[in-house]
Parts: structure tokens; C-alpha cells; sequence
């Protein structure tokens, strides 16, 4: 396990990350470990928006990168309020140790916001993270939902809450920090919002670090 220092054994997720090259320094005993610092890209929004659709394409049409759904983790016990912030300290442990095999993680998550994301321990071994919505109309969301089997659970008053969240993206979503770049499903079909995905991550893999 990463977080296993090869050193002393520690287990220690709080490491000193230096750069250039990247290590990350055990606090116990100081040792350096080396490792391949990635990026990390978030595709967030509101349920309807299609992020599961363009995961499940481009897992299929692509290889710079690793498309992965949060979702398949998601269990019962992630939603005790005594333990908040597990279910993003788990994925993105997840994303830095698939980044060793040399290709960075685009994860697929809902609550995927920087205000959940960025005060993780786990945060400091990515070297940005970036992050996109797929949002829709109102009118869309709600009738992708609608559209959706019984055993889904998308009753009215779910329904409801994503629409809003929605709403929220298109209020709120470029004033977060960093900010959350948005992108309309509303008339794209599966395909073209997997190619505008695939392009707006290879646009940020070749922007010069700040």
C-alpha cells in the first residue's frame, strides 16, 4: 500500500510531499518515497447529466487516461455522519495509486466539489485537480430522471434535489476554488459530450503548471 512507508512500516497518508522530483517524506523517519505525482480529473453534477453514460464510452475509447465511476464503491456505511469525508479520502486514494501505472484518473462523481475534495489528507499527492459538471435544463434533468426504472429510486422529491444541484452548478460552479468548468448535455448525444470530455482533458494536461 502507498500509504505503507517501505521504510519504517508506518502508515502515514499525512506525508510531506517534495517536488522535483516527487517524493513523499514519512513523518516517523524521514524516508523518501518516490512516486509519480499525477493529475487528477473530477466530472461532477447533478444525477441525469450523464456522467455515467460518457464513463461507461470512454473506458472504451480512450487510454490516456482511467475513466472510473465513484459510485462503484458506494456502501452504507460511507453515509455515517461521524465519518465524514471517508468516501472522498477512499477514492482519491484509489486515483493515486492507479496514477502509478503511469496514467492519471478521470473520476466520475457526483459530490465530486472542491469543497469536498481539496481539504482531503490525500489531496497533497495529486498535482492538480481539475474539475468539470455536466449539467443540462432543468426541464432535461428531470425527465432523464422520470425516464429512469422504478428500482432507481428517483422519486419526486430526489427529482427535485437534482434539479436544484443543477441550478446550483450554473450559479455557483466558476465562482468555487478552483473552479468547476461546466458543460451543457442538454442537446449532445453520449458520443459528442465523451469527445468535448476527452478534449477538455487533454487541453489540461498540456497547460503549464502555475
Amino acid at each position: 500500500m502507498f500509504n505503507v512507508c517501505d521504510n519504517c512500516g508506518s502508515y502515514r497518508p499525512d506525508k510531506e510531499i517534495q517536488q522535483s522530483p516527487a517524493r513523499a517524506i514519512c513523518p516517523d523517519c524521514q524516508h523518501a518515497h518516490h512516486f509519480v505525482q499525477q493529475p487528477l480529473f473530477v466530472i461532477c453534477g447533478p444525477s441525469g447529466g450523464g456522467k455515467t453514460a460518457v464513463c461507461r464510452h470512454l473506458q472504451q475509447q480512450t487510454n490516456a487516461f482511467i475513466p472510473l465511476e465513484a459510485d462503484i464503491l458506494l456502501r452504507p456505511e460511507f453515509n455515517n455522519p461521524d465519518k465524514k469525508g471517508d468516501f472522498q479520502e477512499t477514492w482519491l486514494r484509489v486515483c493515486k495509486n492507479v496514477g502509478q501505472a503511469g496514467k492519471p484518473v478521470a473520476l466520475f462523481h457526483s459530490g465530486g466539489l472542491p469543497q469536498n475534495i481539496e481539504p482531503c489528507v490525500e489531496r497533497r499527492y495529486f498535482s492538480t485537480i481539475h474539475y468539470l459538471a455536466l449539467i443540462a435544463t432543468d426541464a432535461t434533468i428531470a425527465a432523464r430522471l422520470e425516464a429512469r426504472p422504478a428500482w432507481r429510486g428517483c422519486t419526486p422529491a430526489f427529482i427535485d434535489d437534482q434539479v436544484a444541484y443543477n441550478q446550483w452548478f450554473r450559479r455557483e460552479g466558476m465562482h468555487r476554488t478552483p473552479p468547476i468548468t461546466t458543460l451543457d448535455t442538454t442537446q449532445a448525444t453520449v458520443i459528442e459530450t465523451s469527445n468535448q470530455v476527452l478534449r477538455w482533458v487533454r487541453f489540461d494536461f498540456t497547460k503549464p503548471e502555475t
